[in-house]
């Protein structure tokens, strides 16, 4: 009998999971959830939230503003993310396209505040719009993670870090600009 042997193409046959839903139809709901979770942070933001934030103590006020940056990067890195992956599911990219770009991408990236005395003074809407965008963040990671494979830090990879650029090049990626 002959010993066995490990074929490196029997590898190449493995079907992900992951990437077989970041990749088909299924991906939809994924890709509504995250955008529809933009749009209404952004109305929060700019509608209910200023008015709350108005009557926050000064120390609140200023934790608020500091998690709402947190948050809107957060769900720009999001979007950013399903766009690159809505754009490869259109056949507008290729996967490895996606794979250049999507190191752009930073996921998990962000801390919270929650342990900040004043966290518990923010608005309850607020504090469960940021949980909801951790959680989704956590999720699509996850995803990214599974379909990709881990990432070297950026340290690791000799870049330095600018996010607004990041952002404003996936964008263009994403909308071909």
């Amino acid at each position: 009998m002959a010993p066995q042997t490990t074929d490196s193409r029997d590898d190449d046959r493995t079907v992900k999971l992951a990437e077989h839903l970041a990749f088909s139809r299924s991906f939809q709901p994924l890709f509504n959830e995250g955008m529809a979770m933009v749009d209404e942070t952004a109305a929060y933001l700019d509608g209910e939230g200023r008015s709350e934030a108005k009557h926050l103590s000064r120390a609140g006020a200023t934790l608020y503003a500091a998690e709402s940056m947190r948050l809107t990067t957060r769900l720009m890195q999001v979007a950013s993310w399903l766009l690159l992956q809505r754009a490869a599911n259109q056949g507008d990219m290729s996967r490895s396209q996606v794979e250049a770009e999507k190191v752009k991408v930073r996921l998990e990236g962000l801390g919270t505040a929650k342990e900040s005395p004043q966290y518990g003074e923010l608005p309850e809407r607020f504090r469960d719009l940021v949980e909801r965008a951790i959680k989704l963040e956590r999720r699509i990671a996850m995803l990214d993670r599974e379909i990709y494979g881990s990432a070297a830090p950026v340290e690791e990879r000799g870049e330095t870090s600018n996010p607004v650029g990041q952002q404003i090049d996936l964008l263009r990626t994403a909308f071909h600009g």
